[in-house]
């Protein structure tokens, strides 16, 4: 007789299904151990980073295991960034999954004025995922190798392989020389991965329900945030909120058009604005299922049922079924004349002039760009200077300011007339 095949386990916490597949070899090791000592020191961490995961952490679970990858790969948005939505590195990483530009555009990340897709939690989850998953593949399926060149460079980990071989030493991790950056992040990882697997009594798992509690909507159109809280009734704050990607009051005119709202899928296909705005009608023919119908407009089979109401699977040559699609049936955009986002796109954009400061005694970086109204950053970025450079008497320095249009005069109480004024001072010889 065949063995009978188990059914799997049904966990309502999602925490507890990933605790369960958690399978990177912990064993110990004092670097482990420290940042185990780490975590028991402050046991309600996960809970305060839960609740900023909340939304989206059941997404990627699910994405991770359509993928067959690791489940300690869920965890990396804990340990990169405390799953803090707009966290930003010094070295310009952004996001829960700490992308850098390169590697965004690389995995195919949109960014532009609209959207930045590094702040999207779905859409830099895969390609966080598929970055991954290629330095698996150059490590030679070795997952701690990946994950410390995911955090350090591919380049730094290989060099760090190959001095240890030359040598004649081990090149598992934990005898690699690595920055102390990476030296200490995948222990935490797998510090991460020991306490959540064992379920140690003093850290405290959180919970969140293992059934999705957003969903994603393929809006097919550009959109205003303003008309799509209206007509979903979602508070257009608590859309921002869920959908950090988007920079601006609407979507990009190049997409991606693709929201999060907050609802199961099931409590949203049932709302009026998801029938009105995003069902089209479909006639049933010869050899259709539900099944079949479900996938090829690319739905769930529950959802089409719900759609219709349907508690079964007979179905009629000639019924007429809901099926999810966008459409246009409604301009989704607020006209510019109600709305000042829109009329602030037809102003032309300003352009920026170079413009030279002397630095005067007791000047540092920080005070030059309160005089000018820019950013320390920019002002650093400008000159090539670090934030705690010194500055020399008489440097000369670039500042980028807004240059006015020749067919709009200055008033004399503009700032930028001050501005100016300013720099017919400085340029004057002392």
């Amino acid at each position: 007789m065949p063995p009978k095949q188990t059914a799997p386990v049904a966990y309502h916490n999602l925490w507890d299904e990933i605790g369960a597949n958690l399978k990177f070899n912990t064993q110990s090791h004092p670097r482990l151990q420290k940042r185990i000592d780490w975590y028991l020191q402050q046991p309600t961490y996960l809970t305060s980073a839960n609740r900023r995961a909340e939304p989206y952490l059941y997404h990627i679970v699910k994405r991770v295991k359509q993928l067959h990858l690791p489940m300690e790969l869920a965890l990396l948005p804990f340990v990169e960034s405390d799953f803090r939505l707009k966290a930003r590195s010094s070295e310009q990483a952004l996001g829960v999954w700490q992308l850098m530009p390169s590697t965004a555009h690389h995995f195919g990340i949109k960014r532009d004025e609209w959207y930045e897709g590094r702040l999207d939690v779905l859409a830099s989850t895969d390609a966080a995922l598929a970055y991954l998953k290629y330095l698996h593949t150059r490590f030679n399926g070795d997952w701690l190798h990946a994950i410390a060149a995911y955090n350090s460079g591919e380049g730094r980990v290989k060099q760090a392989i190959e001095k240890n071989r030359k040598q004649g030493k081990s090149t598992h991790f934990w005898h690699l020389k690595l920055p102390k950056e990476t030296s200490e992040y995948v222990p935490k990882l797998l510090a991460l991965s020991y306490l959540l697997k064992t379920q140690h009594g003093k850290f405290k798992q959180p919970f969140i329900a293992n059934r999705p509690i957003t969903t994603v909507l393929d809006i097919g159109q550009p959109f205003d945030f303003a008309v799509l809280a209206k007509l979903s009734g979602v508070d257009k704050d608590k859309l921002h909120r869920l959908n950090t990607g988007f920079l601006q009051h609407r979507s990009s005119p190049k997409g991606p058009q693709n929201v999060l709202f907050p609802f199961a899928e099931s409590a949203l296909v049932s709302k009026p604005f998801f029938k009105e705005h995003f069902t089209l009608n479909y006639r049933v023919v010869s050899g259709d299922t539900l099944y079949k119908i479900a996938k090829n407009h690319r739905m769930s089979l529950d959802t089409l049922r719900t759609l219709n109401n349907k508690q079964d699977n007979l179905l009629k040559v000639g019924d007429t079924l809901k099926v999810s699609r966008p459409t246009k049936k409604a301009n989704l955009l607020v006209d510019y004349e109600i709305s000042p986002f829109l009329a602030k796109l037809n102003k032309p954009k300003i352009t920026l002039a170079d413009h030279q400061h002397i630095v005067a005694s007791g000047e540092s970086l920080w005070s030059i760009s309160q005089q000018y109204h820019v950013s320390m950053r920019d002002l650093s970025d400008w000159n090539k200077l670090g934030r705690k450079s010194l500055l020399k008497l008489g440097q000369i320095l670039t500042v980028k300011l807004p240059r006015p249009l020749s067919s709009e005069p200055v008033s004399p109480n503009d700032p930028l007339a001050d501005l100016q004024l300013k720099l017919k001072q400085n340029s004057q010889p002392r």
